[in-house]
């Protein structure tokens, strides 16, 4: 795995409930992390590229640490925050000013001044200045970078960073940016194992794995290379169903699932295989397509399934994505790797195909065939049947590809034809497992738009 550029990289820490995720949202600019009166509300670390006085910067949210945690998922998400620290270039520690100095504050900065790395302490919530005060006693934690702040308001805030990346040597950041590869989202229902498929893709325990449905809630971008290619992984939280989403939590982690396909070039569709393809799969799938994502369907925890129902199950998910039966499916299990080596080369045939521009001169003869293969039905006005004829086709842009197709009679298309040349258009030009977009347009539209042009 490869960090995106060797930029350097600032890890929030601190206690539970201090505003950590608050800050980090501060930062970023938009609500990246999720922000909710209840400790232990963050629990993957989170990543932001930020400029601070003409420097970037990587500011990496994390769960609040806790030294006590000794196993289950509790454990699992220390790891991760710690894991944070030490990949981190410097360390922000947050602290509560309401609530003053407490033992764990006491234990983490002990910890940190260990660390031969810079450190600068942000004394949260100090709204106004009448509460500057409250800054002194953390003076006794015992570091030179002391200030206070209001991550809700701002106060403050962004001075504490610049003072931090200041001590941070250029020499970390003067390698340029790498572009961020092909964008992948990871998305599935809960618990179907996309984290475990995540770590396994990337080669180590960069996301936090349990049996507790519903253990990542924030969407994770993980950089890495694969055969000479850059990817950035985003595992995100299981989408259910709106009428199961009860806590605030699970309805952001929807919006965030939604708003990393927005961001994506391909999406990976986990189902679970033991489990079976689910009316929930189908509605994730379709909500890929609706967004314009390249997808691919991993039928995970493979090896669960005994070999005289491996054929039956294929058959179970194709029947259930009939709607959307280009998509390829890959047998996988992120348990024992077997299939997951098939997934870049399929995720890279997938993001070419959604780039693909097809030129106008072999797109009208496609077209032309195509009609003359399959004709469609009489276009109706009135009481009048007369033929429904295709002139030309051009492509207007790509991801996902679309396409405008001018004819006598657009609303007289029907669907079923617009399905044929659809899949045609497909088979023809290798577009599998892209969203494709027909446009009809009345061949009139088409002379004034020549003429404007």
């Amino acid at each position: 795995m490869s960090r995106p550029a060797r930029i350097p990289i600032v890890a929030i820490v601190g206690r539970p409930n201090v505003g950590k995720s608050t800050l980090f949202n501060r930062f970023a600019g938009r609500r990246r992390a999720l922000v909710e009166d209840q400790p232990g509300i963050t629990r993957d670390r989170i990543a932001e590229e930020v400029e601070v006085d003409g420097r970037r910067a990587l500011v990496v949210d994390t769960a609040g640490l806790d030294r006590g945690a000794e196993e289950g998922l509790a454990s699992a998400v220390q790891r991760q925050a710690w894991s944070a620290v030490a990949d981190a270039d410097a360390i922000l520690l947050v602290v509560d000013g309401k609530s003053g100095i407490l033992p764990e504050d006491h234990e983490l900065a002990r910890t940190l001044r260990q660390a031969s790395k810079p450190v600068a302490l942000a004394v949260n919530k100090i709204d106004v200045p009448a509460h500057e005060e409250r800054v002194a006693e953390f003076y006794a934690l015992g570091f030179e970078c002391t200030r206070g702040i209001s991550a809700e308001h701002g106060r403050g805030a962004w001075d504490v960073l610049e003072a931090l990346v200041a001590e941070i040597p250029e020499a970390v950041g003067e390698a340029p940016l790498e572009e961020p590869g092909i964008r992948v989202a990871v998305v599935g229902r809960p618990n179907v194992g996309k984290s475990s498929l995540v770590n396994r893709l990337a080669g180590g325990e960069r996301v936090v794995v349990s049996d507790v449905p519903g253990t990542t809630r924030d969407a994770v971008d993980i950089h890495l290379e694969c055969e000479g290619e850059r990817y950035t992984l985003v595992d995100t939280a299981g989408l259910r169903r709106p009428g199961r989403r009860s806590r605030s939590a699970e309805r952001g982690s929807a919006l965030m699932t939604v708003r990393s396909l927005e961001r994506a070039e391909v999406a990976l569709l986990v189902v679970d295989a033991a489990d079976g393809f689910t009316d929930q799969d189908a509605h994730i799938a379709s909500l890929a397509r609706e967004l314009g994502c390249a997808t691919a369907v991993l039928a995970n925890k493979w090896d669960r399934v005994p070999d005289e129902r491996r054929e039956e199950v294929r058959r179970a998910i194709a029947h259930g994505l009939r709607f959307m039966s280009d998509a390829p499916l890959l047998a996988v299990s992120a348990k024992t790797g077997a299939g997951v080596a098939k997934i870049f080369a399929q995720v890279r045939r997938l993001h070419a195909a959604a780039h693909r521009r097809i030129a106008t001169a072999d797109l009208n003869r496609w077209l032309e065939d195509a009609v003359r293969r399959h004709e469609p039905a009489m276009a109706q006005r009135g009481q009048r049947r007369r033929p429904l004829k295709f002139f030309y086709a051009a492509q207007t842009s790509v991801r996902p590809p679309t396409f405008v197709l001018f004819c006598t009679e657009p609303s007289s298309v029907q669907p079923a034809y617009r399905r044929f040349l659809e899949n045609r258009l497909r088979e023809a030009f290798d577009l599998e497992g892209t969203p494709v977009r027909l446009r009809l347009r009345a061949r009139s539209e088409g002379k004034k738009r020549r003429r404007r042009s």
